[in-house]
């Protein structure tokens, strides 16, 4: 666990605090895009290879062509088996799971939260910008003393 960073002397009473943090849900699993998974076959694109000699391999293969929905180039191979190459920047076919970031501000700090007020983040870009207009405002006051 990652150390918590905390102001040795408190100033100011509590509700004069943000605390902004990340958390994950301990026992949560949500499906997730390729992208937001790190997937390689969604960044590099992918080949499968069937065998449409069997009843399985047909059904894959038709599932390609027909259900899919992606986009792919077809080759055979000198032993009778079908290449499905597909480009990259399409979903793959394994359901990806992650767990979910929760992004959260706060008012007040360790000592607790006077006001009850708790915002939370759709988006990590969104903390962020907020965490960053934060340090700024925190900034000019410093410097108008």
């Amino acid at each position: 666990m990652q150390p918590l960073n905390r102001v040795d002397r408190q100033l100011l009473a509590p509700g004069a605090y943000q605390t902004y943090s990340i958390s994950q849900p301990p026992d949560t699993l949500v499906r997730t895009a390729c992208e937001q998974a790190g997937c390689v076959a969604w960044a590099r694109g992918w080949q499968s290879t069937i065998d449409e000699s069997t009843p399985l391999g047909q059904q894959q293969a038709a599932y390609i062509r027909s259900q899919a929905g992606r986009t792919f180039r077809e080759q055979r191979t000198g032993a009778g088996l079908t290449v499905f190459i597909f480009e990259a920047r399409q979903r793959c076919f394994t359901d990806h799971q992650t767990r979910p970031q929760l992004y959260a501000v706060r008012d007040g700090d360790w000592r607790g939260n006077p006001t009850g007020r708790v915002r939370q983040h759709q988006r990590a870009a969104d903390w962020v910008e907020d965490f960053g207009e934060h340090q700024l405002r925190l900034s000019d006051q410093q410097q108008k003393g």
